[in-house]
Order: structure tokens, then C-alpha cells, then sequence
């Protein structure tokens, strides 16, 4: 459709004598600006969605682009946003009015054997023979550190393959060179093959990293050194088999003061006139009565620990007898501010209380005993291995041999890139015009690129 309609404003623009023109687009110039220029209605802008405004600013100043004029009136521009897509600006013939579009570059490949013989230098004689001044700068960077082309000598030869897009019967965009040879007048010629990724080799093989990875079984041991609690003076529970009614904690509500206060030991829940026991061996240095506590036992375990056992409501033992563990030492009751029968154990280290819980079991004072402990493991582990390969690159043999047939050829030859001047279209050449694929302007009365042979 967009062909037909391309056909139609070239059918119609060839009646008035319309022209096509390269033009440069205007450093710092906006794309409302252009449309000022041409006297186009900024209501275009409104027309044109979010999705596609955001690329006017990828305009570049100084980028080629292309222009169908008649007088002074723009009837299509093709404003290029890289290499593949392009701005279509076209104005109905009928309406007056324009449309907007973002649509694909049209362009051709070109490939060419090129054979170059150095008379002035190697930018220059290339330029000079195919029109094309970005192929001497392109090879001097693929042969960077292997060839200095400031030091060729009148009479030596270049030889080299490329690929290009081709616009309008022009070169468009970056050239690729897929291989080149430098021939002097003494020595063998210096090759170069470039690959699927762009990187230049000087041989038809190069040099690839293979990766690897996988997983196998590795098998090791690991020593460490353990703390190893003793097995001498632990603290027992006091009240065998009794179930804990309340834990050690710095804030619990409390049963007859109705308000929270800390709860410093551990109340273990039995029968009025169960024994307690000592928990560890120790010397009791208080027994009687301590205000909410009722009737009190308190034993020194050495090492800064001492235990104190709460509202009994019989004691046992008196003040300064020594205990073994286990020994009872009173028995359960409900003396001094208890809401019922229990035992309230407290421990204090240093003087400090703490949760007996976590001493219950563990070796009086904290003495421990260390030793090495080798344990043996088996585990599946990920591992990469990077080994080098040489390869061969892909087509670099037959390129190798098609170089060779060029530098045989006695003259220099390339294929020659046009410029396109400001003519104006004919009629005539509308059907070649569409038949090669590119619209307008790729006929306008100018001859195809061709091939050119020895000076130009």
C-alpha cells in the first residue's frame, strides 16, 4: 500500500517537475522547526502518539536526508533514525494536507572485490577509486599493530571483499570488510579474515575459549575445636517432675499487685509439702523469713553463683550447713505474697539474677573443656573449566583463495559509488523507479554505480 501510495505522489509530482534533493539536517534544529521552514501546521505534532514522538529526538545534526520538493512546497521527506527505520513525512496531493510515519529504510546489499594499487596513499587511492572513503579507515583499523599504512610504497597492492548497504545509489551506513590482503612489492601478502562477530584474525583458523561446566563429587574433611561443657557440679531442677507455671522475665503481670513487675526466677507448680532438693552442692548462707518471699533458703555454689528457694512452708536446713546436690532442704508451701502452693527459684551470678533455665544442666560457673572434632563430607559441586581451541573461520578458505585470484588481476578495479545530483524526475523513469525496489529518489536520469577499472 505505502508503495502504491509512493507511486501516486511521484505520478503526480512528475507532471509539476518535482525535484529530489540530499539535504543535511541543521545543527540544533527541531523537528517543529523544520515544519516552519516548509509552512506546515504544527497541528501535525498533535497527530503524532507518545509512542512515536519520543523518536524526533533521535534526529542527528548533520545526518543526511532525503527531500521531494516542487517549488517550495515539500511533498515527502524520508528523515533516517539509523540504519533501518525512517521518518516518512508526505503530503497528500489532494487535501494539502501531511501525514506522519515511521517506516523501514529501503536499501540494496552490495558486495565487491576490490584491487587497489598504491600510487599516492591508501586513503586516498581508495577513495579516489571507489567513492567510498569510509573503506580506507575501516581496513586500517582490522589491520591495526600488523600493518603501518603510512609506510606502503608506490606499487604495492590492496586487495580486499566488502559488503554495503546501498540507498538511493549510495553508500548507507557502515561498510564490512569480510577479508583483505596487503601486498608489497617484496614479501608475501599479509592476510586478514574478519568473523561472525567482527573481530579480525590474520590466519583462515583462529583461537576460541570453550567453557565448560559441570558438576562432580568432591570429597574433604574439615577439623574444628568445641567447647565441651563439664560434667561436674550442674544445676538440677529443685523440684523434680514439677511443671514451670512462670518463667524467669523482666516484665509480667502479676497476680495480686494487679501491675507489671519483673519476675526474677522460675515458680515450679506442686502439692503443699512436696521436698525441694538443693540443686548443687553449696554452703546455705541465709534460712527464714524474707517479706513477700515467706520462708527462704539461699545456698552459695562457689564461682559466684547462689540460688534461693521461696515460699516454703517448712524449712530444713539452717544457716551455715554445707549440702550436697539433691539434698532436700525444705518443702513447698505458699509463705510471704503467693496467690498458691509453689516453689519460686531464683539464681543470681555476680549478684545479678538470671533465667535458671538456661543453667539448668549446664556446668556450674561455665568451666568448659575444648577439643578437635574431624568431620568427614561429601558434597556435588559446580566447577568451570576454560580450555583454548583453534577453529576454522567460517568461509575464511574460499576468501583466502578468492583474494588471491584478485591480487593475480593485473589492474586495479572497484566497484564505483555516484553521487546523486539535484535532477528532476521523469516520467518514464517512475516503473524503474519502482521496479528497483527503492522509491524515489533512486532514478532521476543518473547512471547505476559500475564498475570501474585502473585510474579514475
Amino acid at each position: 500500500m505505502r508503495r502504491v501510495l509512493m507511486g501516486m505522489v511521484i505520478a503526480m509530482a512528475l507532471l509539476w517537475g518535482a525535484q529530489s534533493r540530499q539535504s543535511v539536517w541543521k545543527r540544533g534544529e527541531t523537528f517543529s522547526e523544520y515544519l516552519q521552514r516548509y509552512g506546515i501546521s504544527q497541528d501535525l505534532l498533535k497527530s503524532i502518539g507518545d509512542d512515536d514522538s519520543k523518536y524526533l529526538s533521535e534526529i542527528q545534526g548533520g545526518d543526511p536526508f532525503y527531500e521531494l520538493v516542487e517549488g517550495k512546497t515539500l511533498l515527502e521527506a524520508l528523515i533516517p533514525l539509523g540504519e533501518e527505520m525512517q521518518i516518512q513525512l508526505l503530503r497528500d496531493l489532494k487535501s494539502g494536507r501531511y501525514r506522519f510515519d515511521i517506516v523501514p529504510i529501503v536499501y540494496k546489499k552490495v558486495e565487491d572485490d576490490v584491487l587497489v594499487r598504491i600510487e599516492k596513499n591508501c586513503y586516498s587511492d581508495i577513495d579516489r577509486l571507489t567513492r567510498n572513503p569510509r573503506l580506507g579507515f575501516l581496513l586500517k583499523r582490522l589491520y591495526k599493530g600488523s600493518v603501518d599504512f603510512r609506510k606502503l610504497h608506490a606499487g604495492d597492492r590492496i586487495a580486499f571483499h566488502y559488503r554495503q548497504k546501498s540507498r538511493l545509489g549510495r553508500p548507507w551506513g557502515q561498510p564490512e570488510i569480510l577479508g583483505a590482503a596487503v601486498e608489497g612489492r617484496r614479501g608475501k601478502p599479509r592476510f586478514l579474515f574478519v568473523d561472525e562477530e567482527g573481530n579480525a584474525w590474520r590466519d583462515t583458523h583462529k583461537t576460541v575459549r570453550i567453557t565448560k561446566t559441570g558438576k562432580k563429587l568432591v570429597e574433604y574433611t574439615t577439623t574444628r575445636t568445641v567447647k565441651v561443657r563439664g560434667s561436674a557440679g550442674r544445676f538440677s531442677r529443685p523440684v523434680p517432675g514439677a511443671r514451670i507455671t512462670s518463667r524467669f522475665t523482666y516484665k509480667r503481670w502479676h497476680p495480686i499487685l494487679h501491675r507489671y513487675r519483673p519476675h526474677l526466677g522460675v515458680d515450679f507448680g506442686a502439692r503443699r509439702g512436696t521436698p525441694i532438693h538443693a540443686t548443687a552442692s553449696g554452703k546455705v548462707i541465709y534460712a527464714g523469713w524474707m517479706r513477700g518471699y515467706g520462708r527462704v533458703v539461699k545456698i552459695d555454689h562457689g564461682r559466684g553463683f547462689v540460688s534461693l528457694y521461696a515460699h516454703q512452708s517448712r524449712l530444713k536446713v539452717r544457716r551455715g550447713n554445707y549440702v550436697k546436690r539433691g539434698q532436700v532442704i525444705g518443702y513447698v508451701g505458699s509463705t510471704g505474697r503467693s496467690t498458691g502452693p509453689h516453689l519460686h527459684f531464683g539464681l543470681y551470678r555476680n549478684g545479678r539474677a538470671v533465667d535458671p533455665l538456661r543453667y539448668m544442666g549446664k556446668s556450674r560457673g561455665g568451666v568448659y573443656t575444648t577439643r578437635r572434632v574431624t568431620t568427614h563430607h561429601k558434597k556435588m559441586k559446580t566447577y568451570t573449566k576454560v580450555t583454548k581451541k583453534t577453529v576454522p573461520i567460517k568461509g575464511a578458505a574460499a576468501m583466502k583463495r578468492r583474494l588471491e585470484r584478485v591480487l593475480a588481476e593485473p589492474a586495479a578495479h572497484a566497484y564505483r559509488w555516484d553521487d546523486i545530483g539535484k535532477n528532476l524526475l521523469y516520467v518514464e523513469d517512475r516503473a524503474k523507479a519502482l521496479e528497483a525496489g527503492e522509491g524515489w529518489p533512486a532514478s532521476q536520469g543518473q547512471a547505476l554505480p559500475q564498475k570501474v577499472s585502473g585510474k579514475n
